[in-house]
């Protein structure tokens, strides 16, 4: 069964995912990150920028060759069920990901933003009405 967690009080969706992933691929993990469109737009070109010293290889799909996509540790779609691999899922968007069940792991990143916090309360018990296991990770609190 996939591991739901849920990373409360993210200062901004972009930053934090860059810090996950760069953390994530560190540790050899394969991630997939959903969201929408625009949204995922800026995370590609955060991962190009967001340090001088690190950089993340990542692809966008659709757009990228079958090969690219097998190969990448991180790769961007809206469309997670049709990714290459299904470790680690990031969820940057506001709706269920699609075939978030065939994954490993699920993240779903939450700011501070009330309506952020509406539609991942509602995410949460679609996931517990299920039977998932949910870890709750509160960044707010850690930066104290």
């Amino acid at each position: 069964m996939t591991e739901v967690a849920f990373h409360f009080n993210a200062p901004d969706k972009v930053g934090y995912a860059c810090r996950l992933l760069r953390k994530a691929v560190g540790s050899g993990a394969t991630v997939v990150v959903t969201g929408q469109a625009a949204l995922l737009g800026e995370l590609d070109a955060a991962l190009w920028t967001f340090t001088a010293l690190d950089f993340l290889p990542h692809c966008r799909e659709p757009g990228a060759p079958a090969a690219v996509l097998a190969a990448s540790p991180v790769v961007l779609t809206e469309t997670p069920r049709a990714a290459p691999h299904h470790q680690v899922l990031v969820n940057l968007g506001q709706a269920l990901p699609d075939g978030f069940e065939t994954f490993e792991r699920l993240i779903e990143v939450v700011t501070a933003d009330e309506d952020d916090r509406q539609r991942a309360r509602q995410r949460w018990k679609h996931y517990a009405s299920r039977g998932y296991n949910i870890v709750r990770h509160d960044l707010g609190a850690e930066v104290q």
